[in-house]
């Protein structure tokens, strides 16, 4: 029954969250543009897709192949923008599909006409950066390690949060004593400090990162954890299971957990929209991910360097805080579906 009744919750809590028409076209927006970055190797990239020369077929966007495959001289990696290829791609009988954007996040565009950084053109729709890489390249790829980190981070998070805090509000009493002083002793470390000191110490890596925030993420959702736990143990259905036996792990997990999402599910997109905002300041300080990685925080950093470069900052500014308003919308309709209190308010 109880199973049944929580189905029906979330089926009449999805239905209000549809009802909110502006966080539910936030939240298909966000997939729709997230779904497209995590093919930004088909979007973004300076090798075909597929390319047929001589007779044979070659798949350059999974395989390296020598210039000597396409007609050129040396042994050396192909290079797709290299005038002699794309004359010898686009004789009779040979053929190339390239991708909308011929550029990856990495790939200098040697035969530009401008001094770089330049500006926005037909070959560089967004421009290119101070070393000649395509922007709307780097701003695919670095938006889509944003979100990847920040759902990394979200998970690590709710895990460690949900645990901890459903034992605080369950167990209560000296555990939840003592464990609440700890938590405030770590809550008032100096993050941004401890951050800088690995930073000096340990190569830059996406993983430290995660690590190291990880280590803090948990805390704010650990206490609206704790307070849905210490309410829910004292109404009657967790009070009857105990009186027929069932373990106080399968009443948490069973009874008390499901009953308890609430906080969990309205808390994820401010949680990821507060991760993408940290690794987009600490990119942008220096001290987030290894050089050359694509990144939002990078790109506002070059912007800072590059104030006549105009469209690098705007398009990074474009992206960021169209990626925080669509979480923060997300998060609003999940707050109005899910939260009894409000009422279902769309």
């Amino acid at each position: 029954m109880a199973t049944i009744k929580n189905a029906s919750k979330r089926n009449t809590a999805w239905k209000r969250f549809k009802k909110n028409r502006l966080g539910y076209a936030s939240f298909w927006i966000f997939l729709i543009i997230f779904g497209i970055s995590l093919c930004a190797e088909l979007v973004a990239n300076d090798k075909p897709i597929i390319a047929v020369y001589q007779g044979r077929v070659f798949l350059p966007i999974l395989q390296d192949y020598p210039e000597t495959a396409f007609g050129g001289d040396f042994e050396s990696s192909t290079d797709f923008h290299d005038p002699m290829i794309r004359k010898n791609l686009s004789e009779k009988g040979n053929w190339a599909i390239y991708p909308p954007i011929k550029f990856s996040y990495l790939t200098l565009n040697y035969f530009a006409k401008e001094p770089n950084p330049a500006a926005p053109s037909s070959d560089n729709w967004f421009g290119t950066d101070d070393r000649g890489r395509d922007v709307l390249a780097r701003l695919i790829y670095g938006f889509r390690l944003s979100v990847l980190f920040g759902l990394a981070l979200t998970l690590v998070g709710v895990v460690i949060g949900v645990l901890l805090g459903g034992l605080m509000g369950y167990l209560g009493g000296k555990f939840d004593l003592i464990t609440q002083r700890i938590i405030d002793i770590w809550r008032s470390l100096p993050e941004l400090y401890l951050l800088i000191i690995f930073a000096s110490v340990f190569s830059p890596s996406i993983w430290l990162l995660v690590i190291l925030l990880s280590l803090f993420s948990w805390i704010n959702l650990s206490d609206y954890v704790r307070v849905e736990f210490y309410r829910n143990r004292s109404l009657e259905y967790v009070r009857a299971a105990r009186a027929l036996g069932v373990s106080n792990f399968q009443i948490m997990r069973k009874h008390i957990l499901p009953n308890s999402l609430i906080p969990v599910i309205t808390f994820l997109p401010f949680q990821m929209s507060a991760a993408i905002l940290s690794l987009t300041s600490l990119d942008f300080l220096g001290l987030g991910v290894p050089p050359d990685t694509p990144s939002l925080g990078e790109l506002l950093s070059q912007g800072k360097s590059n104030l006549d470069a105009w469209w690098i900052s705007l398009a990074t500014f474009i992206v960021l805080v169209g990626t925080l308003l669509l979480l923060t919308f997300i998060g609003e309709g999940l707050r109005n579906a899910f939260d009894p209190r409000r009422g279902g308010q769309s």
